[in-house]
């Protein structure tokens, strides 16, 4: 398997040299693992700290900046970062105002965010927690007890983070976030397989001509297993499977979402299809979402997460962010 890489040992450091590299605005510390909003810790706000395995690109670091997380913590692929990296930016961004820690449901990352807490409150800081847990495809898998954490991170992250933006205290701020987080469903669908730069190798063996029902992003097993479907059969598949489990009574936010190997041009002709799906269901989108967001490295695939909104999630999604992967207002 051809990789851009130099060798699988130094591929995380060396994506945060180029991070780096890129984002002046970001402040990278390459051998501790932690990207920072240069401006931290911003006077009276709530921080927001998030992380996880990379290959998840532009997740998390991509969204640190105004308007989103004031830190991230990359582990390596598919492993969760360390509690010191976490203790460590939430020192960094930390204005006394409290932080808001947002875990995706995988078991190394509870683990370690909680001990991360823990940790962090016995230097004098102030911590909440939310979990975020979307994925309606399977109850457990191999990585978690309960739901995975998926593509509601980003709104999570967006939402909070204009909540923190607007001089909510901690509590409203992860209030906000878990608010989110409950009315957020999410689907996913594996065209084929990642490869990890340790194995150089498919992940696990998907045969040509099937595709994964409900794939998770480190590739865990989904529903089932079908032959090849076109985009308006799986559109239907996954659009009904969220609303099986979410009965949005309000409009809702769409975000469908390339695994990291699926071009725009098909992203865009499957998110047609979803959008005929929800008119059919009589669910209005309130706004879309469509790009490479939540990935699973080379995966070929998309997900679908729609998110329950009001007035106020509505405002504050359409506040100004400023982030490497997310940007709009003034």
């Amino acid at each position: 398997m051809r990789m851009l890489i130099n060798v699988a040992e130094t591929v995380v450091a060396d994506a945060l040299r180029g991070i780096a590299a890129a984002h002046p605005e970001l402040t990278v510390d390459v051998e501790n693992r932690v990207i920072v909003r240069a401006d931290a810790p911003v006077a009276d706000k709530v921080a927001l700290v998030s992380g996880g395995g990379s290959g998840h690109e532009p997740l998390h670091g991509g969204f640190v900046g105004p308007g989103m997380l004031s830190a991230a913590c990359p582990g390596e692929v598919f492993t969760s970062p360390v509690p010191d990296q976490m203790v460590r930016a939430a020192a960094a961004v930390d204005s006394g105002a409290g932080v808001l820690f947002i875990v995706k449901n995988y078991t190394g990352d509870v683990l370690n965010f909680d001990m991360a807490a823990e940790l962090a409150e016995d230097e004098g800081i102030q911590v909440a927690k939310v979990l975020v847990d979307d994925d309606v495809a399977v109850t457990d898998s191999l990585y978690t007890a309960g739901r995975r954490g998926t593509g509601a991170t980003l709104f999570v992250e967006k939402l909070a983070g204009a909540a923190a933006d607007a001089g909510m205290p901690l509590e409203r701020v992860e209030a906000v976030a878990r608010r989110v987080n409950a009315g957020t469903r999410s689907f996913g669908v594996a065209l084929t397989a990642c490869t990890t730069p340790a194995k150089g190798s498919p992940t696990f063996d998907l045969p040509a001509g099937e595709l994964e029902l409900g794939v998770g992003i480190h590739g865990e097993p989904g529903r089932e297993r079908r032959p090849m479907m076109t985009s308006r059969e799986i559109a239907d598949f996954a659009v009904n499977a969220v609303l099986e489990d979410l009965d949005p009574r309000n409009p809702v936010l769409l975000l469908v979402n390339g695994m990291g190997g699926t071009p725009l041009l098909e992203l865009y002709g499957f998110n047609a299809e979803v959008q005929r799906v929800l008119v059919e269901r009589g669910v209005p989108v309130a706004r879309t979402l469509v790009g490479n967001y939540v990935t699973s490295l080379d995966m070929a695939g998309a997900s679908v997460t729609v998110c329950q909104v009001d007035e106020e999630l509505l405002r504050l999604w359409d506040a100004p962010v400023r982030t490497p992967a997310l940007r709009w207002g003034a």
